[in-house]
């Protein structure tokens, strides 16, 4: 009989310190119930002592999700752990993952505290936890540098607390396979109630081994849950990819000799989700669910596929949730042809109104582009998935003249909490002359700190999707924006970006002291 692998999914906490990935409650939610379509094991919804939005949206979640473990991290004090007993009370499944530096570099200069203080209050926190929930997890941060004869104390004492599981993350991505491996079997070998407790793993990627080093935490060190995010999302370079992990695991079963319990279809429409309301575009070479993940340039390749698609193929993109049939629906296709192919795509849909709006620029789209991809379809979601808030700033529609040798000039109509405006300037480029445009009528002066633009489909017809990444006063936000119209693109990730600094719900993510593991 093989183990069981757990997926821990923290996306909606540790993937949302990434700059510009905060969300609103209704967008946490939305992502929360496709985790759950994806049969996630765990939810690690947010850090509800953070703020008073994160915890209004992780008790969201517990009162929502039934199938998947709902978790709240928390530090390891009494108030933060009963706010974030609090925060998934109405969850079936609930977890609380408490957490402690225990590197002397952490202890010393950003705790203050002497190990035997670090020891002590673990403990308590895991204590107090287990005085109210059975499912308790217990993080050392920046574990991998801490201290091996420390750490294994702070394990065994954490196990008699009460945890049931121990996390060991490699919070700075320090970490190459072979030793992490190596120190997670030490570890289960050294503490004597080591069979207590699940063994987790959590690595960063700092030097691009996050995957690797998790994999081999779990294949040399014999831990059974492994902590990542959708797309690789995170701070810094990024968590442990969960596409890359559960794939692994699953294709190469004869070596791992793990399940999980992963609805793998629904890998590409929680990659697409996740992407279009972060703004984080997913690079096309990336594993798994990059749009070139399963092309074929090579003549040699494409030879062997056609003969064979296991010659060139360990994967089928079809069961990662890619279609097979490309072109799927014109401007001749009705309501119900549109839904079902909604619904073939796993498209999360949470009402009519959310299924009409998008039909209705689905229409619109087709009036201008003779093929409609599922991509295409796929990204009418995604801006439907941003329109869903109040939107202070909406694109009407522009006008651009440039002409080689001449200064580009663009005059942009949008609306202003629902009062419509136009604005004329000229720039270095159209794109250039439309944003100036906007901000020349809203004065916003944020600093642009990323402008990106990326193909949803091939051909010269794609749609251009454009994310567009805003500073002003520590707040850093993304508006991502899909049009033919590459301009027309650029202008709305532009005022998408600025309706995201005007909502004051979207607030920077993990506000408090310490952002987790």
């Amino acid at each position: 009989m093989a183990d069981k692998l757990i997926i821990f999914d923290t996306t909606l906490r540790d993937g949302e310190q990434s700059p510009g990935a905060s969300m609103t409650k209704d967008e946490k939610l939305r992502i929360a119930r496709q985790l759950e379509r994806l049969k996630v094991d765990v939810i690690e919804a947010g850090f509800a002592a953070s703020s008073n939005g994160d915890f209004e949206a992780i008790r969201a979640i517990a009162q929502t999700i039934r199938e998947s473990t709902v978790c709240s991290l928390a530090r390891a004090n009494d108030r933060d752990i009963a706010r974030a007993l609090e925060a998934v009370a109405p969850a079936p499944r609930r977890r609380v993952h408490t957490f402690i530096a225990t590197s002397a570099l952490h202890m010393e200069k950003k705790l203050r505290m002497t190990p035997e203080q670090v020891l002590d209050q673990a403990v308590r926190a895991v204590r107090f936890a287990r005085n109210s929930i059975d499912d308790v997890e217990f993080s050392p941060e920046d574990g991998y540098r801490s201290d091996p004869d420390f750490l294994c104390r702070v394990l065994e004492a954490v196990i008699d607390a009460g945890a049931t599981t121990l996390n060991i993350p490699d919070t700075v991505g320090y970490a190459v396979p072979e030793l992490y491996g190596n120190f997670i079997r030490m570890l289960r070998e050294r503490v004597p109630n080591s069979d207590k407790a699940v063994w987790s793993v959590h690595c960063h990627n700092d030097l691009g081994m996050a995957v690797a080093n998790s994999l081999a935490g779990v294949k040399v060190g014999g831990a059974r849950q492994i902590e990542c995010t959708i797309n690789g999302l995170g701070e810094r370079a990024g968590n442990t990819s969960l596409e890359e992990v559960v794939m692994s695991v699953k294709t190469r079963r004869d070596y791992f000799g793990l399940d999980v319990d992963i609805d793998t279809s629904q890998i590409v429409p929680a990659s697409k989700l996740v992407s279009g309301i972060t703004g984080f575009v997913v690079q096309p070479n990336k594993a798994v669910v990059g749009a070139n993940a399963f092309a074929h340039a090579s003549g040699i390749h494409q030879d062997g596929v056609l003969k064979a698609r296991d010659t060139y193929e360990i994967m089928r993109a079809e069961d990662v949730g890619w279609s097979a049939n490309k072109i799927v629906l014109g401007k001749l296709s009705g309501r119900n042809a549109f839904k079902q192919r909604v619904q073939e795509l796993g498209i999360p849909v949470e009402s009519d109104t959310e299924l009409n709006a998008a039909f209705t620029r689905f229409k619109e789209l087709a009036d201008r582009k003779s093929e409609i991809y599922d991509e295409d379809i796929q990204a009418l979601f995604s801006e439907d998935g941003q329109a869903e808030d109040v939107e202070h700033y909406k694109f009407i529609g522009l006008s651009q003249y440039s002409e080689t040798g001449k200064r580009p000039n663009a005059r942009v109509r949008f609306t202003i909490g629902g009062s419509e405006v136009a604005s004329e300037a000229a720039g270095n480029g159209p794109v250039d002359a439309s944003i100036r445009a906007i901000e020349t009528e809203v004065g916003s002066g944020a600093e642009m700190v990323l402008y990106s633009v990326n193909a949803i489909s091939g051909g010269t017809e794609a749609q251009g999707e454009v994310t567009v990444r805003l500073s002003k006063a520590g707040r850093i936000v993304n508006g991502v924006g899909t049009d033919p119209d590459i301009v027309a693109a650029s202008a709305k990730a532009y005022l998408s970006a600025l309706n995201k600094l005007h909502d004051k719900t979207k607030l920077n993510p993990q506000t408090a002291e310490e952002e987790g593991v």
